[in-house]
């Protein structure tokens, strides 16, 4: 009946909008003194947390991606691929993916993407010949479809959690990175091609290849064009570890575009470091919280006794699998990506290892499911950005969006049952 009654009160909490740091450390405290553990366990976490070197990458990457936002870093990209690829038939739209998936990548915030890259796109994507409502569903969805690419926070974060563990299998950043890749193009690619059908026919506008416009365009974005070498580059070379990648990034970032374009001045630098850590803040205090949670519920048996419910119900991966995904599709609907990896990633990860799924392969396909829900109602947050961005009814977002989801599901599908994917690229 306690117990009951102190759910109930949780739940109020959350109705009441209580933050979900506050919630989660209210749970975790009420379990650890019932249970007559002291409580100093719960900032034992947080030192615990703040001496993991790879959580240096959090702030650093954020940090730099939200400075290449704020630059005319995305006009110079967006110029040069479709230099490059919008004379080919459906090339524009291939270059909003591309783009929108790199720029998610950096910042880890889908809705930072369309804010920054959707007043471009969208009307060079009317102008190319695509309708209003593809354009419309094209913009929204291609800012989620970057959370696979490297440096992706959710990746990193997926990473961190997993480390907490102590699971048999070796959960590192760079092996999420490399894991990403094929998944994330066969999404870019199953949606390009549906731009490509979008765009067929004889009325369809393509820009014809220009050499000096190519020359012009290679010339402005020099600088920023290196910078997805350096970083994946640097880590898989093995001259830098993913929280020195983090340094060399927002150090070249921030000379090219402060120092080098002076596109941001050093007056508006507090304004952008303050944003990003902003974000980057509620990130961490809900991870250390969680990293407690975590810590209880392993030491009360909690995941062994899920699995052990689940297995009397589900006797084989392939059931287990599109269960998990119909879950993580409904949990990304009520909550953020990164409130839903810290709070579930410790119940599911230890269940999936039980049924011989891969970790690695488990972080790719709760990332796919994330990005998803970012399109789905009722707490989808691309709609929403997507509805004051471009002053349109949420109904009318959602029904753009529609055919997208529904390539999107097909891929999720071949990623959850076609491991090799994700692992292929992988060690171990």
């Amino acid at each position: 009946m306690t117990m009951f009654l102190i759910g109930i009160a949780l739940i109020a909490m959350m109705l009441l909008g209580a933050p979900l740091f506050a919630v989660i450390a209210a749970s975790v405290m009420i379990s650890f003194a019932r249970e007559g553990v002291d409580l100093t366990v719960v900032i034992i976490e947080v030192y615990r947390l703040a001496e993991m070197p790879v959580l240096l990458a959090i702030p650093l990457f954020t940090f730099a991606g939200y400075l290449l936002a704020e630059s005319n870093a995305p006009k110079r990209l967006v110029r040069i691929s479709n230099v490059f690829v919008g004379w080919m038939p459906g090339g524009l739209a291939a270059v909003a993916l591309v783009i929108c998936a790199m720029f998610t990548a950096f910042t880890g915030a889908s809705g930072v993407t369309i804010v920054a890259l959707g007043g471009m796109l969208y009307p060079a994507l009317k102008q190319a010949g695509y309708s209003e409502r593809y354009s419309l569903g094209l913009v929204t969805t291609s800012g989620s479809i970057g959370l696979l690419f490297a440096p992706s926070l959710p990746l990193i974060l997926y990473g961190v959690v997993a480390q907490q563990l102590n699971i048999s299998h070796s959960v590192s950043i760079s092996d999420l990175f490399l894991a990403g890749i094929l998944p994330g193009l066969l999404i870019v690619v199953m949606l390009s091609i549906y731009g490509l059908w979008q765009n067929r026919g004889p009325q369809a506008a393509h820009q014809p290849f220009s050499w000096r416009e190519a020359l012009a365009a290679l010339r402005e974005a020099i600088w920023e064009l290196p910078l997805p070498f350096i970083v994946l580059g640097g880590i898989y070379s093995g001259y830098f570890a993913v929280s020195e990648a983090a340094a060399v990034t927002a150090i070249y970032v921030f000379i090219v575009e402060v120092l080098i374009h002076r596109e941001i001045t050093f007056t508006n630098l507090p304004k952008i470091m303050r944003e990003s850590m902003v974000l980057v803040g509620a990130i961490l205090i809900v991870l250390s919280m969680s990293l407690a949670s975590t810590n209880y519920l392993l030491d009360a048996e909690i995941p062994s006794q899920l699995f052990s419910f689940i297995r009397t119900h589900v006797d084989n991966a392939y059931t287990f699998l599109l269960l998990l995904n119909l879950f993580l599709l409904v949990l990304g609907m009520m909550l953020d990506i990164f409130s839903a990896l810290v709070i579930m990633v410790p119940l599911i990860l230890p269940i999936a290892i039980g049924y011989g799924i891969h970790p690695v392969h488990l972080g790719i396909i709760f990332l796919a499911n994330m990005e998803i829900a970012y399109l789905m109602p009722p707490m989808g947050m691309n709609l929403f950005i997507a509805m004051y961005r471009f002053d349109r009814p949420m109904l009318e977002i959602f029904r753009a969006v529609l055919p997208f989801v529904a390539i999107l599901l097909a891929a999720v599908l071949i990623i959850t049952y076609w491991p090799a994917l994700s692992l292929v690229l992988i060690k171990s």
